[in-house]
């Protein structure tokens, strides 16, 4: 399943910010910041990809819908959900 490029600009700007976020992580641990904004900072990393995760998944989905992709099963579709929870 080939997804569409203009979908998925918002989830590779989302993947882009999350990279930077990730940076600054790094940055943090290195510096010997504190571990509570450490966490939190890597917590909202998580987030995004669980999140640019999701919509990938959501616009494979409706592509399989509306163009009744059989590349795609029911099953397949499932398990890349579930490989996100």
């Amino acid at each position: 399943m080939d997804l569409d490029r203009t979908d998925l600009a918002p989830v590779i700007n989302r993947l882009k910010r999350a990279q930077g976020q990730l940076a600054a992580v790094t940055r943090m641990l290195e510096e010997g910041r504190d571990c509570k904004d450490t966490v939190t900072q890597l917590a909202a990393v998580s987030k995004a990809l669980d999140r640019a995760g999701f919509a990938i998944i959501a616009s494979g989905l409706e592509q399989c819908i509306i163009q009744k992709d059989a590349t795609m099963s029911t099953k397949d579709l499932e398990r890349l959900f579930l490989s996100l929870a």
